[in-house]
């Protein structure tokens, strides 16, 4: 069911950036849509993970987005899925190099075991290729609130992220 879900979220947001322009110049102005799509794989419980997602943000500002990204953590034991509204801010550049950093909540939702509550920032580089597309290659520090380390390998982690984001 949830693969079903997902695979039909792709699809969706694979049809409205194909079919969506709006004229822009800098796909971070006020008013632009972001939708981005994850792969990737990770680690949790001792497991080796696919990770799939899909994200949405909304410039209320120039260079100011609300968003909220979905993952869904695949092929180990438990099968975890998390939602993540986060904020981020765009440094304002003449280059095609954009500085970002952003902050986010995370809920993880654990199949069979309790859900985990998480915090975090982020901050890396955008390379905008045009008006309706960029890249990111940052770096993340989460940290799990109420933590059990006798559960949990750590309760802190800095990790790597590179993305592909699509405004509209």
């Amino acid at each position: 069911m949830y693969k079903s879900i997902i695979i039909a979220g792709f699809i969706f947001v694979a049809a409205l950036i194909a079919s969506a322009h709006d004229g822009r110049d800098d796909p971070f102005e006020k008013g632009s849509l972001r939708a981005s799509v994850v792969f990737g794989s990770g680690e949790a419980f001792e497991n080796e993970y696919t990770i799939m997602g899909l994200g949405a943000g909304y410039y209320l500002k120039d260079r100011v987005e609300l968003g909220l990204d979905g993952e869904a953590w695949l092929g180990g034991d438990p099968d975890i899925y998390k939602l993540s509204p986060q904020a981020k801010y765009v440094l304002s550049t003449q280059s095609r190099f954009r500085p970002y950093v952003g902050a986010f909540y995370t809920h993880a939702f654990v199949h069979n075991e309790d859900d985990l509550d998480s915090v975090g920032c982020r901050g890396g580089v955008y390379v905008v290729q045009d008006d309706r597309w960029f890249v990111g290659v940052g770096a993340v520090y989460e940290t799990v609130l109420e933590c059990n380390e006798k559960v949990h390998d750590s309760c802190e982690d800095i990790y790597s992220e590179i993305s592909i984001s699509f405004t509209f």
